[in-house]
């Protein structure tokens, strides 16, 4: 099985738009992807961190996937996040995605459960066993508190042929150099922390699993393209000016932050769902401090 070739490309991690009721805005949800797509992502990523997805329920995800594939399945591939509480919901919202049009799978750890290598992996062998669609697999020990390294993903490599690619969010850099040195070209590797996606692409990765793309689509494809190409040199000047709106997406409130970058851009709502709030007070004023300053000095 061959790599796929959505992985290479800008991937936004879309966030979950919400009525001011709470529920999911199915109706935007379908506009906005439709809108990143244009910008030129190669694939839509739902039910990950950003998307809220711990806070919906199993039948929301599958209405969400749905919708998406509805909405874009046509042109590139709707890749939800895999996450659960336990490792039989996973495999189940596995199967129940693929069966509404999934075109990939991202593999998450479990939730809440802080787990060792041998409990990850076999819940990580379970998720890829149920499926035969193909498959990222998504470290983040800052979020999940589980950290896969490198041979232990090449483990898992020489076991799944559907797992195709790996999502790198350690934010450390030197991660990409040693996957590629046991691996070479066998998985694909992106970039999951936006402010790291320059020296990613510098180090081997191909692809970038992207958060302020839901807010800035054309300039985060236009980052992209201009680093793959040109490396730092090509593309400092765009990247100067987006990193302050790119190191939103590595702090805690990560999720109302980018969201109150699209509200203000015109590209949705600032609406998330408890527990999480929108911010308030200096935390507003300071981050407001920087999107107002990116829509002034944007370039046309």
């Amino acid at each position: 099985m061959s790599n796929a070739s959505f992985w290479k490309g800008v991937l936004p991690a879309i966030t979950t738009p919400f009525h001011a009721d709470g529920s999911v805005d199915h109706a935007f949800l379908a506009k906005h992807a439709v809108q990143l797509v244009d910008a030129g992502s190669t694939a839509i990523v739902p039910l990950g961190s950003l998307g809220e997805a711990a806070t919906l329920s199993f039948d929301e995800k599958v209405a969400i996937v749905a919708t998406l594939v509805k909405a874009v399945g046509d042109r590139v591939p709707v890749v939800p996040g895999i996450a659960a509480l336990s490792t039989d919901e996973a495999v189940k919202l596995a199967q129940a995605v693929k069966a509404v049009g999934a075109g990939g799978l991202m593999v998450l750890p479990v939730y809440v459960y802080t787990s060792d290598w041998h409990e990850a992996a076999a819940h990580a062998r379970a998720v890829l066993g149920a499926t035969d669609l193909p498959c990222i697999l998504y470290n983040n020990p800052v979020a999940y508190r589980t950290d896969i390294l490198p041979a232990q993903i090449a483990q898992l490599a020489g076991e799944f042929a559907n797992l195709q690619a790996v999502k790198e969010s350690s934010g450390e850099i030197r991660r990409f150099a040693a996957i590629k040195e046991l691996l070479g070209d066998r998985l694909v590797l992106l970039v999951g922390m936006d402010d790291a996606i320059v020296e990613g692409l510098a180090v081997g990765a191909e692809g970038w699993i992207a958060g302020l793309v839901n807010a800035y689509p054309v300039e985060s494809v236009t980052l992209f393209e201009l680093a793959r190409d040109g490396g730092y040199a090509a593309s400092a000047d765009l990247y100067n000016w987006f990193l302050p709106l790119l190191r939103l997406d590595t702090v805690p409130k990560f999720v109302q932050l980018i969201k109150l970058v699209q509200a203000k851009v015109g590209l949705g709502s600032e609406t998330v769902r408890a527990p999480r709030l929108v911010v308030e007070g200096a935390e507003r004023t300071e981050a407001l401090a920087i999107i107002d300053h990116a829509i002034a000095t944007k370039k046309a």
